[in-house]
């Protein structure tokens, strides 16, 4: 009798096993409940973990290169100046409870982080007149232009290749429009969502916050990538920049057709996994209760 019981409550799991439906008696009680994967980290473990993996591999490059110091001379090649090591990019995935394919489910937009992207931003800035691009003092790597330059675009004769970003003043954007069709597969076109419609007046601030800038945008699986500063910035400032992301993210969460993403369960969460990695490393699983604004935890070490 006790055996019929035991058998009444347990689970069947259907599994597939190459190709073809097989039946396993997966045990699942109250005695034998399903593994659970664990939460992950905390953010500031895995950033400590992310930090001390670059560090290691900064160490390795640079012995590697005295190491070759023999193998360069006989082959002519000079060293010039002291070796430039690669300062990797800490990267942020953030995945979250929508469905880019529904109305209100989308996000994309930018936003400026306290101590900057640490990243070289090459942008076209695309302006009405063609004597401003004389005038406005545009940083390396960026290119301003006006009517004639826009109407290279058309023509062939204006690259548009390697650039990270445009923006735009309002009166511009009526030419523009011509070029929608080559500069909106490269990410290049303006759009006022993502705030790279800029008056003339506010454009001088814009050219000097560019390395400020990350823009973000969720995939086809609603997950977000960006990159929220370089391996040469310290603990302190990348934590700075994680917050002031986490909390524009939270702002902008939508209202629209909540609980119709990826989960529709009155219990889902909006912040459904995040994973923090360095551009040439393993990605760390961060624990939720300390990367979401809402949380008690946020930034915080949990008890």
């Amino acid at each position: 009798m006790m055996i019929g019981n035991t058998v009444r409550s347990a689970r069947y799991v259907a599994i597939r096993t190459n190709n073809m439906n097989t039946t396993s008696r997966g045990y699942i009680s109250r005695a034998h409940p399903p593994k659970m994967s664990p939460p992950g980290v905390t953010i500031m473990e895995a950033l400590d973990k992310v930090m001390q993996e670059m560090q290691q591999r900064r160490e390795k490059r640079l012995v590697k290169w005295n190491r070759n110091a023999d193998v360069r001379r006989a082959k002519g090649i000079k060293d010039e100046g002291e070796y430039r090591n690669v300062d990797e990019t800490v990267e942020f995935a953030l995945n979250l409870n929508l469905d880019p394919r529904k109305p209100g489910q989308a996000l994309r937009g930018s936003m400026s982080l306290p101590h900057g992207t640490g990243k070289v931003v090459k942008a076209l800035i695309f302006v009405d007149d063609d004597d401003m691009e004389l005038q406005l003092q545009a940083p390396k790597g960026t290119t301003v232009g006006g009517p004639k330059f826009i109407q290279g675009i058309l023509e062939g004769t204006s690259g548009i290749d390697g650039y990270d970003r445009a923006y735009a003043t309002p009166e511009a954007m009526s030419r523009l429009q011509k070029a929608a069709r080559l500069l909106g597969p490269k990410g290049l076109y303006p759009n006022a969502k993502t705030d790279t419609i800029v008056t003339m007046e506010k454009l001088p601030q814009v050219l000097k916050s560019l390395d400020s800038v990350v823009t973000y945008r969720t995939d086809k699986q609603g997950i977000i990538h960006a990159g929220i500063g370089k391996g040469s910035f310290s603990s302190e400032q990348l934590l700075d920049n994680i917050r002031t992301f986490m909390n524009g993210i939270q702002e902008v969460k939508p209202t629209e057709g909540h609980g119709k993403g990826k989960k529709s369960s009155t219990n889902a969460k909006f912040y459904l996994s995040a994973f923090l990695a360095s551009s040439k490393g393993p990605s760390q699983k961060i624990d939720l209760r300390t990367l979401d604004p809402t949380s008690t935890f946020f930034m915080a070490t949990p008890s």
